[in-house]
């Protein structure tokens, strides 16, 4: 379809996502046998006796529901180089990376040439409502993407983070250029092996395109605003490489200089009207519509653990729109942002009917959490049975099981979920949480956004005083007796003690979930902790996920650091300068 065509045929897109999701039980009803008699060979569909059945009524009686602990055997004797059919009718020559910000470490899933057409599905659906609403020329993206090294695994397959995966692709960049969305960095910048000289081109190639530049992108909000917190430290040795007309020295691997050459010119009237630009920002508000001016949106993901960012981002766009990208994981896609004129923080997504199979787990609040041994079959059977895409009901919260064309099965995601609405018979959702993602320690329980709800709530204290919280994580202390909260901060300047004791007390408070009240108040769990940290302590973070072969674009700051992940806990409590603990109770 790509190759046929120079640009993407808009409204044909939407009329055939119309159509599909007018009609969206038959279409998952035949995703679902596409992918059976695809992968009806596989050792895993053939050991659960279906025979050869592919309506959902069989499906959901012979296979259960697994996570990713369950397919990790398989899946290993894939990455060892299994050669017979697994998981799939085809064979996996590539696996994906997850980012492991979740729990430590990354998971391997499966990659394949029908996962790749999903993303572009994906791709082609949301930037097709996108253009109706915000048209692009043919111009430029600055998009700070960055692909890490595909490595190989033990049996010859070929490694790398789920981005890298879709940059490596050559199927990528047709897509890009069919959707005039075309980065303005040459590919030896996105696949250089160093990341922050990588973001130093990114930068410096969208100055000299400045004119050109249609949109910003990243994968995630917190790589754009990491770029332009960057630009800020960097702008002048920019200026001076523009004068100049030569690259800076601290770009030293040869292939991106060489490719860098060939776009840098000495420009001097560019270099003063980039130091005039920046020199009249207050406080470094509206800066890319002023490096930019023909910026029409900002766009990447920007919801769950990235609405932290919004603030700043908001800041650095002044009144440029700010798009939330797609919702998928390393796993798969679920939904496209087909309703771009919404604010960031009300962005849903409706589910494409046929890039997998879907069902959901109702959640409930006198529902028992499923434990991960497996073992205890009472708690399990007390889980309510998942219900199909089209029974969802508005207003609920869910968690979503993904089948999908790259071997996974019944496969819970871990995601939680809200039902907002409905785009003709698909269902439109909001993502509230990452189910896993717990502040416990008796009987309350504190998901991502509570943490998130607290920390925006504590942080208007700061606010006043000018200051802002860069970033933040958390971790339950269980050493203590009772055991309690840690809430790690790092902030952009000086606080007071009394402020930061307030804060402290804040946090605290707005924490409202029943069993925390409760527990608080009759000394079951301990005063909360908040502890401050140095500047520059996320980056390290950062740093070290890099190590373990993370891509940048793929980073998301652990927002609840287990026992587990001790590495990260590790940087964290070395880097304290401060820690005061609660009062509030």
């Amino acid at each position: 379809m790509l190759e046929k065509m120079e640009i993407l045929h808009v409204e044909k897109v939407i009329e055939e996502f119309e159509t599909m999701t007018k009609d969206t039980e038959n279409v998952q009803r035949e995703t679902l046998k596409k992918i059976l008699e695809e992968n009806g060979s596989a050792e895993y569909l053939q050991n659960l006796g279906l025979n050869g059945r592919t309506d959902p009524q069989s499906f959901k009686a012979c296979v259960p529901v697994v996570t990713h602990q369950d397919l990790d055997p398989y899946i290993q004797r894939i990455v060892d180089g299994a050669s017979s059919p697994i998981l799939t009718g085809k064979p996996i020559t590539t696996i994906s990376l997850s980012s492991g910000t979740t729990q430590g470490r990354p998971k391997f899933v499966p990659f394949n040439d029908e996962l790749m057409e999903t993303t572009l599905q994906i791709f082609r659906t949301s930037y097709a409502f996108r253009n109706r609403e915000f048209p692009v020329k043919n111009g430029k993206a600055l998009q700070f993407i960055y692909s890490s090294k595909q490595s190989r695994t033990k049996g010859g397959l070929f490694a790398g983070t789920a981005t890298t995966n879709v940059f490596r692709n050559s199927q990528f960049k047709k897509a890009m250029k069919a959707m005039q969305s075309q980065c303005c960095s040459p590919d030896e910048v996105i696949f250089g092996p160093d990341f922050r000289q990588s973001l130093y081109c990114h930068i410096l190639c969208g100055l000299i395109f400045r004119e050109e530049i249609q949109l910003v992108s990243s994968t995630f909000a917190h790589s754009i605003v990491h770029a332009f917190r960057t630009l800020e430290q960097v702008w002048e040795e920019l200026c001076v490489d523009i004068r100049e007309g030569i690259l800076t020295s601290r770009i030293t691997f040869p292939s991106v200089r060489s490719a860098m050459a060939k776009l840098l010119k000495p420009n001097p009237e560019l270099a003063d009207l980039i130091r005039r630009k920046i020199s009249g920002l207050s406080n470094w508000y509206g800066l890319i519509p002023e490096l930019f001016p023909n910026v029409k949106y900002i766009y990447g993901i920007m919801t769950g653990s990235m609405e932290h960012y919004l603030k700043k981002l908001r800041h650095y766009a002044g009144d440029v729109p700010l798009i939330s990208a797609d919702y998928g994981s390393s796993e798969g896609w679920i939904g496209a942002n087909i309703n771009p004129n919404v604010p960031t923080e009300s962005t849903t997504y409706a589910v494409l009917p046929n890039i997998g199979y879907f069902e959901f787990i109702p959640l409930k609040e006198n529902v028992e959490e499923q434990v991960h041994d497996r073992g205890d079959a009472n708690i399990l059977s007390m889980e309510p049975k998942p219900v199909s895409l089209t029974e969802v009901k508005i207003g609920e919260e869910y968690e979503v099981i993904v089948t999908s064309f790259a071997g996974l099965y019944r496969y819970r995601l871990g995601d939680v979920v809200k039902v907002m609405g409905f785009h003709n018979s698909t269902p439109e959702l909001k993502f509230i949480c990452r189910r896993n993602l717990m502040l416990t320690v008796n009987i309350d329980k504190n998901t991502e956004k509570d943490l998130q709800q607290a920390v925006e709530e504590a942080a208007k204290l700061i606010a006043e005083e000018k200051q802002e919280v860069i970033d933040f994580s958390s971790h339950v202390d269980m050493w203590t007796d009772p055991g309690h909260y840690v809430i790690f901060w790092e902030i952009s300047g000086e606080v007071s003690d009394e402020v930061l004791k307030e804060c402290c007390n804040c946090l605290d408070r707005s924490f409202v979930d029943a069993g925390y009240v409760s527990s608080r108040k009759v000394n079951a769990i301990g005063p909360l902790e908040l502890r401050i940290l140095r500047r520059g302590t996320f980056q390290k973070v950062l740093d070290h996920y890099l190590g373990l072969g993370a891509a940048v674009s793929q980073f998301k700051t652990p927002r609840c650091v287990g026992p587990t992940n001790y590495k990260v806990l590790q940087i964290l409590c070395d880097n304290v300068v401060k820690a005061y603990f609660s009062t509030a109770f």
